[in-house]
Formats: C-alpha cells, sequence, structure tokens
C-alpha cells in the first residue's frame, strides 16, 4: 500500500516539505510506503480544454503530469501539499492537479483512494486552500482524511515549524487516520459500493 505525496511547494526543504515529512514518517511507521513528487519549480502550465487526452489517454502537454499519472494509478493514497499565496492555493499546483485529475478522470479510477490536503501559511488564508484542494478529490469518490485540526503547519521558515507544535501534532495524526482508512479499505475492496455515471445534466437555454 502506498501513498503518493505531490508537494506543490518551489522550496524543497520549506514549510510545506516539514509538515509533509512528518506526515510522511508517521505513514511510514504504520506500514505505508510513500512516494513524494515535487512539482513546486517544474514548468507546469494549466489544462486548455483540448479534450486530447479523452482520445489518447493522456494530457497533451508531456510533463509532471503525465509522468505523475501512473504514480496516481498504484497509489492507495494522495497527500496534496501547498503553500498558501493570497488565501489559496500556489498556481503551480492547481494547474497540476486539474490536469492530473481531468486528463485521468477515464483511464484511472479513484474511487475510494484516500485523499488528503497539507497547508503551510505564515498566518491566514489557509482553510480556504485547504477547500480548494479537497474539491479535486470529493468529485472523484475520494474520502478525505481528517485530523485533529485543520492539515495545516504555519511558519515563514522551516524552523518556524519546528515550534508549531500542535501543526506538527496534527501531521502526525493525519498520518495514523489516513494509514487506518488505507487498510481499512484494503480489508473491504471485495464490498467496494458501486457509483453511477449514467446521468450527465447541463442546462441549455433556447436562444
Amino acid at each position: 500500500m502506498k501513498v503518493l505525496v505531490i508537494n506543490g511547494s518551489p522550496h524543497l526543504h520549506g514549510c510545506t516539505d516539514r509538515g509533509l515529512r512528518e506526515t510522511e514518517a508517521t505513514l511510514s511507521a504504520c506500514g505505508i510506503e510513500v512516494e513524494r513528487v515535487n512539482i513546486g519549480t517544474q514548468d507546469i502550465r494549466g489544462c486548455i480544454g483540448c479534450n486530447f487526452c479523452r482520445e489518447h489517454g493522456r494530457c497533451v502537454f508531456n510533463d509532471a503530469v503525465n509522468e505523475t499519472a501512473p504514480k496516481l494509478a498504484e497509489a492507495a493514497g494522495v497527500i496534496v501539499g501547498s503553500p498558501v499565496y493570497y488565501a489559496g492555493c500556489n498556481g503551480q499546483a492547481l494547474a497540476f492537479l486539474d490536469r492530473l485529475f481531468y486528463s485521468t478522470s477515464t483511464t484511472i479510477d479513484k474511487k475510494m483512494k484516500v485523499g488528503a490536503a497539507v497547508l503551510s501559511s505564515r498566518r491566514a488564508g489557509s482553510t480556504s486552500a485547504f477547500d480548494e484542494i479537497n474539491k479535486y478529490f470529493t468529485i472523484s469518490a475520494m474520502p478525505i482524511a481528517s485530523s485533529t485540526y485543520w492539515n495545516e503547519v504555519h511558519g515563514f521558515t522551516a524552523e518556524d515549524v519546528e515550534a508549531d507544535l500542535e501543526g506538527l501534532q496534527t501531521m502526525r495524526n493525519l498520518g495514523r487516520n489516513m494509514a487506518f482508512m488505507i487498510k481499512a479499505f484494503a480489508a473491504m475492496k471485495d464490498e467496494m459500493p458501486a457509483q453511477e455515471r449514467s446521468s450527465f445534466t447541463s442546462f441549455h437555454t433556447e436562444g
């Protein structure tokens, strides 16, 4: 059982990384394998709605999105980490998630993969960014792992995060909860709920 960790921060050893490392260590201690993908410094553009992926099963832009898709297919859980910019996720992370989730919507069954968002902020804005990431999971039939507070750490530097004892505690509890959910779902894999997909409602205005 593996968790794919996607770090959207451009600072490989910054606040987001410090929070993620606490959760990664806890997952490992619980017997869950962890694979990290750092996308914050990569050249990733947004989705252009061309629907190339519908015909070819991959995004038209051959970058970290297509490289990550097979890792997503193998994973039992996904953690997305991002710093908070203007009360939201950084643009790199959102562009990546838009394309990853859309281009794999018909090729990778995400049902019951456990999702979690991890945010880092200096002071505020983390809960709105938290909401942004969780929406990728809820549209994909992915249960969300929670903790004893919102999944966030605070600080301006990684050293600051070391002093956020509650934040690090939250990261450890997230790891334990996520590991439990993954193991529980694996034990019930033969009784996974069916998903209806036949209806697709669009509203058109007559001209």
